[in-house]
């Protein structure tokens, strides 16, 4: 590699996680841009060797690189350790989750005109997993708000929607039951709005924000939420744009930037090559569009929906006969 070689640390995660990477770089290292990839180690294998899903080095190496491609990582159900996600976006500050969500041609969802870009805060809030047991058949789980997180998380949400171009920021909230947390949140949101006078601001209700988001999802443009809601309401969204396979995902601080698949690490699939990597091939073109390489990011967007557009290209999950291995391929031919 040369001295101009973007260092990029590669964190390829278990289950169906080594494989999309793989396929991920693939494509990444078609794209033009000279990438040297620093593998290391993250998730459940680990934890035995040393002591956690996300050792220290793990975090270090990404501190020096500032830029992570990341793979998904399994987080048990209802016990075990702590998930890896939280830990990364708590260890290394990386306050915003950013998940634009779009249709893309020829995968079939409900509706095609699905536009929008949900902002999430990522560090404190219900979501956070700050929980202790109280006496026997009784636990507590704290939702922790602060003034700092939710102005920083507001104005990173003003400032995506004046850079991208966008006409509205919606504050996402609960504010009507939980008075002082989510009255908080709203509180900052408006004092952040008042900034951006060429930028509309409204706030709606997350459940009737999850009504509307399936009735008239076009209306949208701009979701700002808190870490809980918008953990939910970014999932439902990619329900309706064909799924959490086909939509990236980025986790952003002052310093670094851990750019992910949204979806599981469907353990169940792992090592049948069936997996669906677009999601984790685009969240890697956020990752070069974040380093600067513009046209190289437009390139890999432009040639996944060339890709899909051909049925014959689509995996399993969007009702295609590919594999992993096919539609790797497809997307690089329709890069070079």
């Amino acid at each position: 590699m040369s001295s101009e070689s973007e260092i990029i640390t590669l964190i390829p995660g278990d289950g169906i996680g080594p494989e999309v990477c793989d396929a991920a770089t693939q494509v990444l290292d078609a794209s033009g841009v000279a990438i040297e990839w620093q593998p290391v180690e993250a998730g459940a294998e680990v934890l035995a060797k040393y002591g956690s899903v996300v050792p220290e080095g793990v975090l270090n190496a990404i501190r020096k690189t500032g830029v992570a491609l990341k793979g998904p990582i399994t987080t048990p159900i209802g016990h075990g350790f702590r998930s890896a996600n939280v830990v990364l976006r708590q260890s290394l500050d990386l306050y915003a989750c950013v998940r634009p969500v779009r249709n893309i041609p020829g995968v079939d969802s409900p509706f095609k005109d699905v536009d929008l870009i949900v902002v999430r805060e990522n560090t404190e809030g219900l979501y956070s997993g700050l929980e202790h047991r109280v006496a026997p058949g009784i636990v507590e789980s704290l939702k922790i708000c602060t003034e700092h997180a939710c102005m920083r998380i507001s104005r990173y949400a003003f400032e995506l929607a004046r850079r991208e171009g966008r006409r509205e920021v919606a504050a996402i909230h609960k504010a009507n039951i939980m008075k002082l947390t989510d009255g908080l949140f709203l509180e900052c949101a408006r004092k952040v709005a008042r900034d951006y006078q060429d930028i509309q601001y409204r706030e709606l209700i997350v459940d009737n924000c999850a009504m509307q988001l399936v009735r008239n999802p076009s209306q949208f443009d701009v979701l700002l939420l808190e870490n809980l809601y918008g953990d939910i309401l970014s999932d439902l969204c990619a329900g309706l744009v064909g799924g959490l396979g086909v939509v990236p995902g980025a986790n952003v601080g002052e310093d670094c930037a851990v750019f992910e698949a949204v979806h599981g690490s469907a353990p169940d699939i792992a090592g049948k090559r069936v997996a669906n990597p677009v999601a984790l091939v685009l969240s890697g073109a956020a990752m070069l569009r974040h380093l600067g390489h513009m046209q190289a990011a437009s390139n890999v967007e432009r040639a996944v929906h060339v890709t899909l557009s051909e049925p014959r290209n689509r995996t399993g999950d969007l009702g295609g006969p590919a594999n992993l291995d096919q539609i790797t391929e497809a997307i690089i031919q329709n890069l070079e």
